[in-house]
């Protein structure tokens, strides 16, 4: 018998080292992308307006990282707060702690370096070498070409500075060390030519990650087979629960009918300054898609994301409101 109990304490105690042992190395070891690369930008007026535009407009940088009116439709951003950080991502809307966007103004990042925020932005690793939530889909920006990624460097710099001492973002068990794990090295790519519309409407779609938020999600991933079918669940605050739609090409229940000119105008329509100053009811239907940044996309770079969207796999998928209360 105690020779049986000695056994039995020796495999516990293995089994407790071993377990230490991988709870150390993803909290000490990882995340291991690299170091920050060494480069300094050349703030050229091109690079600044490419920049605007992809940040405001496509990866929408400015929308998670400014302070934004929930009292209108698809919440703008606030005039005088953009880049200051702030927003929360918590529990309440089904994140696995408390995230926090940061301040991108030169107030919050200006003692990064360029690779420091190009590492940052594409690997999900920020200065002191710590693992980002990606509440920010860097997964994406990863993906996108480095040139892309400096241009919206360069333009964020010129943002103005504000003032805006933001939380530390916080995971909840077991994610303080699972979230180790996330950050990947870049996979970058080329940025297609105009002439490949579908090509080059892929680059945009996977920039402005439109793929996150129309896939089904569950624990921790994007569900395979179900990639732009919509039905997303985003829980809000209220109790409600936001759907994303379905936008692949089935016919009966995605985008498969439409037209290129109705897709714009469907951003067009939930942008225009009507959209933006008209104040919300309680209880009005609201959502959290940027319609009024994406709707400032150029007809072409629409019409691009449309075309792409055609080419991939029809998903039957109904989704009957964007918005239901459980």
């Amino acid at each position: 018998m105690k020779k049986l109990k000695k056994i039995i304490l020796w495999f516990v105690a293995v089994i407790a080292v071993a377990i230490l042992s991988a709870m150390s190395y993803l909290k000490f070891a990882l995340p291991n992308v690299g170091d920050a690369p060494d480069m300094k930008i050349e703030a050229t007026p091109e690079r600044i307006a490419r920049g605007e535009y992809l940040a405001n407009h496509v990866t929408v940088c400015i929308d998670c990282h400014s302070k934004r009116d929930w009292t209108k439709f698809s919440g703008p951003p606030i005039e005088g707060t953009f880049g200051q950080g702030g927003e929360v991502f918590d529990q309440k809307f089904g994140f696995p702690g408390t995230y926090y966007a940061v301040n991108i103004t030169p107030e919050g990042i200006g003692n990064y370096t360029d690779g420091e925020l190009f590492r940052a932005i594409t690997t999900g690793v920020n200065k002191e070498g710590k693992a980002l939530f990606p509440v920010m889909p860097y997964h994406y920006y990863g993906q996108m070409d480095p040139e892309d990624i400096k241009c919206i460097i360069a333009y964020i710099r010129t943002l103005k500075p504000i003032k805006n001492d933001v939380p530390k973002s916080e995971s909840d068990f077991p994610m303080n060390f699972i979230i180790n794990t996330i950050p990947q090295k870049a996979q970058f790519t080329t940025l297609p030519p105009k002439t490949d519309i579908a090509g080059y409407g892929k680059y945009l779609a996977y920039s402005a990650a439109c793929i996150e938020c129309h896939t089904k999600f569950d624990k921790g991933g994007l569900i395979a087979g179900t990639e732009f079918g919509g039905g997303r669940e985003f829980p809000l605050p209220d109790g409600s629960v936001l759907l994303s739609h379905n936008i692949t090409p089935d016919k009966e229940t995605g985008i498969g009918k439409w037209s290129a000119e109705r897709f714009i105008h469907t951003f067009r329509e939930r942008s225009d300054s009507a959209t933006m100053h008209t104040t919300l009811k309680q209880g009005d239907f609201n959502t959290i898609m940027p319609w009024i940044m994406y709707g400032k996309m150029t007809d072409a770079d629409l019409k691009a994301i449309f075309v792409y969207l055609q080419t991939v796999k029809p998903i039957s998928n109904k989704v009957e409101l964007f918005a239901q209360s459980k």
